[in-house]
């Protein structure tokens, strides 16, 4: 069989597999954004278009995760059936070496690194600001369409608003009676002929700008405050609105690493005002190098686990594929870890999960080349038909 034609097939057997589980894991994923992403469309009226718009965001930190996770399990499962239907004897037989077979693993594993890479670098910070811009500006919708002409309106926290007329196109009201309990000492009752809601995306705020009208001030009657009742008329008035907690906690985000880019971050690093602020700064920036060749860590991991897997049974590929990815990233948050107290060197920590599965893929690989499998990787990959087993049988017994 010629080696193009081989090299076509196996890229068909992975790349199947890891497509059909990069839509399940990612879909997983969203899953858990779901209720709180459509209690805007069910509770606040915000389009359904927007909320799409933010899962488009989304995306990209999540494919970050599930395409080195979905690649692991294609390539579990495709030589997996190579080994359990003898193709991969017959391919020996034919003077087709294992190192042959890895050659189109590699060229897609890398193609996936540098997807990755992309995805790391540069998708996910900009995706993630606009996320926060994008819910700034749903936020700032929601202000008007949560308002009603007519209806004592809630939306904003110690604030109770009254319009008795509304435009729709342009948000101005009219004949406003306003409750502003934010200062609880000293309550304010404002009311004003008209007012228009402002929303600055820069800044990240909302103002409801008034026009003619009163203010008026009475302090509590258990209140020490000598103050008066007072009564202040203006013509231009500007309260401003507090969006709620999830509003603050998108504020939040923009103060966060992970948004900046990678000239941003290195900027960062250098005008960093303590160490360990720099070595936070300087985690992120090589987290995003080291996560992106986690595709061709796994190439290296998986082909040997997928080759003895067959004996465990056809789901043990999917509980490798986890297991595997799950001892990849507790060691890169234990690597991230000893990399933001300073302990070693950032770049030296933050390579050393990688590192270790490159080491140990490379070493399981040739093991399995010379046909002399190393007892600890049968244990593994065994093991999830083992745990299998024994469940089966506590469940017939009780």
């Amino acid at each position: 069989m010629p080696n193009t034609r081989i090299n076509l097939y196996l890229c068909r057997e992975v790349l199947v597999p890891t497509l059909l589980s990069l839509l399940i894991f990612t879909f997983l994923l969203l899953m858990g954004r779901i209720p709180r992403l459509t209690e805007l469309v069910i509770n606040k009226g915000v389009p359904l278009p927007d909320i799409l718009q933010l899962f488009g965001y989304l995306l990209p930190s999540f494919f970050s995760i599930t395409v080195p996770l979905s690649f692991l399990l294609g390539i579990l499962l495709a030589f997996g059936r190579l080994s359990a239907d003898s193709e991969f004897v017959a391919l020996k037989a034919s003077g087709v070496s294992l190192y042959t077979l890895l050659r189109p693993v590699l060229v897609l594993a890398i193609l996936l690194s540098c997807a990755n890479f992309y995805l790391n670098t540069v998708a996910i910070p900009l995706s993630k600001t606009s996320f926060r811009s994008q819910i700034f500006e749903i936020a700032s919708s929601r202000a008007n369409i949560g308002i009603q002409a007519g209806i004592f309106n809630d939306e904003f926290d110690g604030i109770v608003l009254y319009a008795a007329k509304l435009n729709d196109q342009t948000g101005a009201m009219t004949e406003i009676f306003l409750s502003d309990e934010r200062d609880g000492a000293v309550p304010s009752t404002i009311i004003a002929q008209q007012g228009q809601l402002i929303s600055d995306p820069d800044r990240y705020t909302i103002t409801l700008r008034l026009d003619k009208g009163e203010i008026h001030r009475k302090p509590p009657p258990d209140s020490k405050n000598r103050m008066p009742y007072q009564t202040i008329a203006f013509s231009s008035y500007d309260i401003n609105l507090d969006m709620g907690q999830q509003l603050q906690q998108e504020q939040d985000r923009s103060k966060s690493k992970g948004e900046l880019s990678s000239q941003e971050l290195d900027e960062a690093i250098a005008t960093a005002d303590t160490a360990k602020k720099r070595y936070r700064l300087e985690g992120e920036k090589y987290k995003r190098i080291v996560t992106s060749f986690a595709p061709l860590v796994f190439a290296l991991v998986g082909i040997p686990l997928g080759l003895q897997s067959n004996r465990s049974g056809k789901g043990s590929g999917f509980t490798l594929a986890l297991g595997v990815s799950l001892a990849y990233f507790v060691l890169l948050s234990l690597s991230r870890t000893l990399a933001a107290k300073g302990v070693l060197p950032t770049a030296l920590t933050l390579w050393l999960s990688n590192l270790v599965f490159l080491l140990g893929g490379c070493f399981f690989l040739h093991r399995t080349a010379i046909e002399r499998p190393v007892t600890l990787l049968n244990q593994i990959t065994a093991l999830p038909g083992t745990l299998a087993r024994r469940w089966q049988q506590r469940r017939r017994q009780s």
